[in-house]
């Protein structure tokens, strides 16, 4: 598995570090972390302007 970081487009914060198979298995484990089913639930607080996803290690 790839290592990820989901971060706040507007404001550059890390919101997430680790394991996931792909760009949006990251997006839900974050979201999963925070308390939501998946990463459609996230609020528009937290995705507006965007999250953005890198992988850090492969």
């Amino acid at each position: 598995m790839k290592v990820f970081q989901v971060r706040q487009r507007a404001t550059g914060a890390i919101l997430w570090t680790g394991s996931a198979s792909d760009e949006i298995a990251a997006l839900d484990a974050m979201a999963h972390e925070a308390g939501y089913y998946d990463h459609s639930d996230i609020p528009q607080t937290v995705s507006g302007g965007g999250l953005a996803v890198e992988v850090v290690m492969v």
